[in-house]
């Protein structure tokens, strides 16, 4: 095969030749290309064609905002009003505690099961709970074994709390077919199993959720940008100029927006307009004032602390699927430095995950966990705080979907093109994870915990907070926490208490 060599032109450019006009617009002998017309019309070929248009300019800038770009990809619900009620749906509730012990009778079959308001109609009838520490009896109902103490509820008493059998509770007598009544502390932890139909039974109460809604305000944003008749009839000279303004807005315009989806506050108010005399302006709440679990941490990170923070994520009453971490950079330096060489199993990867951004991936034996950076965080003063998030656990609500305009504007010789939205972000559940690292004092009244290093006992410990132990640590003379364990201080009368179920906060 002849090789293939290139070639520089240096030859001077062709002169046009008069035409039947007498007009120079001939050029005989030559080719229509675009080297040939560019040169013969006086120019270079590179400025012969017209600088196009990408056609993604205006999907662009999604790694500067995340948030927002999360939002376009969670669930829309359009509606009605920009005043939503937004139910931060959990998972159900699966125990609950007595609020007073129950005394040993050895003369009754059943007993009242003595629990909150808030929890009696979580136990139906025909339905069956377990005792957890309470310890349960063979079958003859002579000897406690280490097995939890069962009760079935047969209806429910004149202050509604649910009437109970215990299934393998003592008995008077081997022979007998019902248990007596067991002694039950008080703050025992019941775990609602399923229910426990007779032979033909195909009817039960349904039951009880009564969802808590929150008030959440939808907020109307809009870009607008304004050009001259005069600056419109330019574009040939200045092909890019006018997307180059636009790019600009439309940068102002979701920065400024991504802001709000993180910290604006609520609010409604009305206002005198030029033209149309009072009108009503909503603002939305951002998601860092909706979060229901917050927590506390500062200095560097460790293996230890974040294993514990997958844990609590994943492990909660409300389970989420996923768990995508949008950082401050102090936060992602931080996980990036954990020593990992003692820990050979883990594995980190950097992978694009399905929303099409480039992660670092970071695979626990509770489930993974995606971290990105979010600039917006750092813009906003919370380079050492992070928000974990549920993708799956996210709303978008729209009273009116994002659209664009391109109108005259009355008595100008100019047109206004611009963006309008009016929406609002919600978080659904209480999966979702603020770790403060600001020491911003939980300004959301959201359940806070704190990661515990020490074998010394947290000198103030805040009144409410979960502590998890990283290590074994004396609490106080006949209290101590072993590593890994939960505990919340209940006040100084009360103490320490520790934690064997799920929270719901």
């Amino acid at each position: 095969m002849a090789e293939q060599t290139a070639t520089i032109a240096t030859g001077a450019a062709p002169t046009p030749q008069p035409g039947s006009a007498g007009i120079n617009t001939q050029v005989g002998g030559q080719p229509t290309t675009v080297s040939a017309a560019g040169q013969a019309a006086g120019m270079g070929a590179g400025e012969f064609i017209e600088v196009d248009i990408d056609d993604e300019l205006f999907r662009f800038k999604s790694e500067d905002t995340p948030l927002m770009n999360l939002m376009l990809k969670a669930k829309k619900v359009k509606v009605n009003s920009p005043e939503v009620q937004h139910y931060m749906l959990d998972e159900p509730r699966g125990e609950v505690k007595t609020s007073s012990a129950v005394t040993a009778n050895a003369n009754a079959n059943q007993f009242s099961l003595p629990l909150l308001g808030k929890d009696q109609k979580l136990l139906q009838a025909y339905g069956t709970v377990i005792c957890k520490g309470v310890n349960g009896y063979d079958p003859t109902g002579q000897t406690a074994t280490n097995t939890d103490l069962m009760l079935f509820v047969k209806n429910r008493d004149n202050n509604g709390n649910p009437i109970v059998y215990a299934v393998n509770g003592p008995k008077a007598s081997a022979s007998d077919e019902l248990c007596t009544v067991p002694a039950i502390p008080a703050n025992t932890e019941c775990v609602i199993l399923g229910n426990a139909l007779y032979e033909t039974q195909k009817k039960v109460q349904p039951d009880l959720i009564v969802p808590q809604p929150e008030l959440l305000f939808l907020q109307k944003r809009g870009m607008n940008q304004v050009v001259s008749d005069y600056f419109d009839s330019q574009k040939k000279r200045y092909p890019f100029a006018q997307a180059l303004i636009a790019e600009q807005a439309i940068t102002n315009f979701k920065t400024r927006g991504n802001r709000t989806l993180w910290v604006g506050q609520q609010g409604k108010f009305r206002v005198e307009t030029p033209e149309m005399g009072e009108q009503w302006i909503w603002t939305t709440k951002g998601i860092r004032w909706q979060f229901k679990r917050e927590l506390q941490h500062t200095g560097k990170w460790t293996y230890e602390q974040f294993i514990a923070l997958a844990k609590i994520y994943y492990t909660g009453e409300d389970v989420p699927g996923t768990g995508l971490v949008l950082c401050g950079k102090n936060v992602l330096e931080g996980i990036q430095c954990i020593d990992w060489s003692k820990h050979p199993e883990v594995k980190i990867e950097v992978r694009t995950n399905k929303l099409g951004w480039k992660v670092t991936a970071i695979t626990t034996v509770f489930g993974d966990l995606e971290f990105k950076r979010e600039p917006t965080l750092d813009k906003l003063g919370y380079l050492n705080s992070a928000a974990i998030l549920g993708e799956n656990r996210l709303v978008h609500y729209q009273y009116s979907a994002e659209h664009s305009f391109n109108e005259a504007v009355e008595g100008e010789e100019a047109k206004r093109n611009g963006i309008l939205v009016w929406d609002g972000l919600g978080l659904k559940g209480n999966c979702h994870i603020w770790i403060d690292g600001e020491n911003e004092n939980n300004p959301t009244g959201a359940t806070q915990y704190e990661l515990w290093e020490s074998a010394t006992a947290p000198s103030s410990p805040v009144t409410g907070t979960y502590y998890y132990f990283i290590v074994d640590c004396t609490l106080g003379e006949n209290t101590a926490a072993k590593a890994q364990e939960l505990w919340q201080y209940t006040g100084a009368q009360t103490g320490w208490k520790k934690v064997v179920g799920e929270i719901n906060g």
